[in-house]
């Protein structure tokens, strides 16, 4: 029986018109095993139905060679069973290969995968098909708070299974031990020890062990094996081995029939103690997360009708009125409307100095109040407030992967086959060229090395660092966008950092007024602060507060323009007015050379000079005055005692820029640039120094934070800034960019250490469980020891994350 056809429905960017939409139609409709195509121009999305086994991924070319594109989407899915690196690189390759996918990224710490393909052509049915197909438990991706997938849940049943299998493997060590000291087999009733031997042995392989086996032989069988495959092949040949030697001695031979029953329940014992440990420790590296929505209180006092009534804040809408009582959290994003207090910011910011706020004031949800109370309005609410985006941030930096990733997971890809064609070579030596009788040393030697092998510090090694580095970021208002931006940051050579906003306070203040003959004073003012009251620029809000502290009333305007880079120009009062640097004057022919004198010596002072022109002619010059920030010159003196070159990169007039440079001890400046000039310099400073990292909080910042190797955006900057940078600094405070290179620098450097305990860790033992040492007179590896030291391995790359979390 045919299977139908799937009804698809996929946003289609570019439509502008019928004519866009009937070229879809058609492009669609030639597309194989596409028919009822159906194209909404209003609603931008096109309706078709795809006959099974037919490639989505075919729809969206079709539509990307008729000139339009289909936007990518990212699905995320929560998986069950992964639990090494070579899981990962499953998991990743079976979802690579569903119909549609462009690429797909699994995160063994976290337990979750993000698959990205083009939006409305891959069902997630599509994706958990093949996740369990592939042997694995596919699940909707867990709330943030809840950490990695299964969470407590996991942690809870590995400790029942240890438990479990500790009660039962304790009565096989015994009566090994118990065997072997009291005169071996002749003294003791060997027969009916290695009987009990073998019902409890089954009863662990069988119960608590039954997780290995039923993970691992699967993926052998389909030639994929990982970690539980490993431990399959060695309990298993443990167990198999001793059992034949207990039921058919005579099968074995001359002096081989020894029973290795406690090696198998020992070996399941201690992995599950490593996994039980591993867990409660990965609970932690997701603790950050929990701390940041754990922040949000349950419950609001909602003024209604003069009232006080407490809501939970989910059902807050933008628009009510809250009231914040002293101590108490807020519970959403909004405005202070009445009332006056302090706020602890820090859960934002990292500072820990309360910030006074009043009536107009912007506040954040999570924040605490202090002493004051506060009637807020609310602006926000959910996953639109500035904690849910945080949250969103940490969240996708920590599922995030690095660059040296790839490294790892082209080795891990053929390590297991590797190991088992290592364990099978050692068993074969020792067999031809061990002292007979050989088969007992052999299986040992063989079942040690696949046991000491297994891949999982290798899959923890980076994310589990990323997570918790990530994690005590975001704790001192540091937001790592990804994780790439972590080892990226690691390398940066050079930071360039814009002026206004960034390194100056972003407030500053009219200093000087010098009107042209002829020109009022007030006039030229109240024109020009008419125009700056519909800019963004922080210049021109110091003029607009100039004119309001005078008392003058703006002119209504029309037809206003900004030109990035120059500066405004529009109608004021019916008068043609102009207002921008010296360059925006030449663009319209207007020759400041009258004010060069006063220009030079404002410029000098470290005041940024700007001229007005009124119907043609130039009106009169402004100079404003932007403080340095207090921990401005700080900054910089710390990232340069690191080795770092700093430069200063702003449209701002030259002897204005590098005024504000002396001041902070900035040597390299490069003044007058336009924002598309910008990209330039970070290409200039690359080109001289290495790896750019550009700080920066205006619109037009955002080209330049693009390009460079690193863009870090201050928090209080504009969301364009913000929306373009790699790294987001919530304080902004520029000392904050010493704190994202530490942390870079601290979680780059526990993400060495990981891999080399975990690589080095198996070159050096691998050898050793092998049995070279014994084939030299030294002694042998026991599989029970190499079953410690893998536990080992793995509790050692968690907890060596963990430290981070001091960092």
């Amino acid at each position: 029986m045919t299977a139908p056809a799937r009804r698809l429905t996929l946003p289609v960017e570019g439509m502008t018109c019928a004519s866009c939409t009937g070229r879809v139609e058609r492009v669609l409709a030639g597309v194989p095993g596409v028919s009822g195509v159906a194209v909404n121009l209003a609603t931008g999305q096109a309706t078709l139905d795809l006959a099974p086994d037919n490639d989505p991924g075919a729809v969206a070319e079709a539509v990307l060679d008729a000139g339009f594109t289909v936007p990518e989407a990212t699905t995320a899915l929560s998986v069950g069973g992964m639990t090494c690196a070579s899981c990962v690189g499953r998991v990743e390759r079976v979802l690579r290969a569903v119909p549609g996918v462009r690429d797909a990224s699994a995160n063994l710490a976290t337990g979750r995968v993000s698959v990205r393909h083009p939006a409305g052509l891959v069902a997630a049915a599509d994706l958990e098909r093949a996740v369990r197909e592939a042997g694995y438990v596919p699940g909707p991706a867990p709330a943030p708070a809840a950490g990695p997938p299964g969470g407590g849940a996991e942690a809870a049943a590995l400790r029942r299974d240890l438990v479990l299998s500790a009660a039962l493997a304790l009565p096989v060590v015994v009566l090994d031990m118990a065997g072997h000291g009291l005169g071996g087999h002749d003294a003791w009733p060997a027969a009916w020890s290695a009987g009990l031997q073998a019902v409890l042995a089954t009863l662990v392989l069988a119960g608590p062990g039954r997780r290995f086996f039923a993970r691992g032989v699967p993926g052998l069988l389909r030639g994929h094996p990982d970690m539980n495959a490993l431990v399959a092949l060695g309990t298993g040949a443990a167990y198999g081995y001793s059992l034949v030697a207990t039921l058919a001695p005579d099968w074995l031979p001359a002096g081989s029939a020894h029973v290795y029953f406690e090696a198998s329940v020992v070996i399941v014992t201690l992995i599950l103690l490593g996994r039980f440990l591993e867990a409660r420790a990965k609970g932690r590296t997701g603790a950050a997360i929990a701390r940041l929505v754990g922040l949000s209180p349950a419950t609001a006092l909602l003024l209604r009708d003069g009232a006080e009534t407490p809501v939970p804040t989910g059902d807050l809408r933008p628009g009510d009125r809250i009231r914040v009582r002293p101590g108490e959290r807020l519970p959403a994003d909004g405005r202070v409307v009445e009332g006056a207090s302090r706020i602890d910011e820090s859960m934002l910011t990292g500072e820990p100095v309360p910030v006074a706020r009043r009536a107009g004031d912007a506040v954040t949800g999570g924040t605490v109040n202090g002493t004051g109370s506060l009637t807020v309005a609310v602006e926000r609410v959910g996953s639109d407030t500035v904690l849910a985006r945080i949250v969103r941030l940490v969240e996708a930096a920590q599922g995030g992967k690095l660059p040296i990733q790839a490294a790892v997971d082209r080795v891990t890809g053929w390590f297991v086959p590797a190991v088992i064609a290592l364990a099978a070579a050692t068993f074969l030596a020792w067999l031809a060229l061990g002292p007979s009788p050989a088969l007992g040393p052999a299986l040992a030697s063989a079942i040690a090395v696949l046991i000491i092998a297994c891949p999982c510090a290798m899959g923890l090694a980076t994310p589990t660092s990323i997570m918790v580095g990530t994690g005590r970021a975001a704790e001192r208002g540091v937001l790592f966008r990804d994780g790439a931006a972590l080892q990226a940051l690691d390398g940066v050579r050079v930071v360039a950092f814009d002026k206004t906003g960034t390194l100056t306070l972003g407030r500053p203040a009219l200093t000087d007024l010098v009107p042209a003959p002829g020109q009022d004073a007030d006039a030229v003012l109240a024109d020009a602060a008419a125009l700056e009251a519909h800019s963004e620029h922080p210049l021109g809000r110091a003029i607009v507060a100039a004119a309001a502290a005078r008392g003058l009333v703006l002119p209504p305007v029309a037809a206003f323009e900004a030109a990035a880079g120059f500066g405004i120009a529009g109608r004021a009062g019916g008068r043609a007015v102009a207002v921008g640097a010296a360059r925006h004057m030449a663009r319209l022919g207007l020759d400041v050379a009258p004010f060069a004198a006063q220009a030079a010596r404002l410029a000098e002072a470290g005041r940024s000079p700007l001229y007005v022109a009124r119907d043609g002619a130039l009106a009169a010059m402004l100079a404003v005055s932007d403080p340095v920030k207090p921990g401005a010159a700080e900054a910089v003196r710390g990232l340069r005692a690191r080795g770092l070159a700093v430069a200063l990169v702003t449209g701002d007039d030259r002897r204005t820029a590098e005024g504000v440079a002396r001041a902070l001890g900035i040597a390299r400046v490069l003044a007058e640039v336009l924002p598309e000039g910008k990209l330039a310099a970070v290409r200039e400073l690359r080109a001289a120094h290495g790896p750019v990292a550009f700080v920066g909080d205006g619109i037009n910042d955002a080209p330049a934070l693009a390009e460079a190797d690193v863009g870090l955006a201050l928090g209080t900057g504009t969301d364009v800034a913000v929306e373009s940078a790699d790294v987001v600094l919530m304080a902004g405070d520029p000392g904050g960019v010493a704190t994202a290179l530490a942390l870079s620098r601290a979680v780059m450097r526990n993400i060495r250490q990981n891999l080399f305990w975990a690589f080095a860790y198996n070159a050096a033992l691998i050898p050793v469980a092998a049995g070279l040492p014994a084939a030299l007179g030294g002694p042998a590896l026991s599989p029970v020891l190499a079953a410690g030291a893998m536990a080992l391995s793995s509790v050692f790359v968690v907890g060596n994350a963990l430290r981070l979390r001091r960092a």
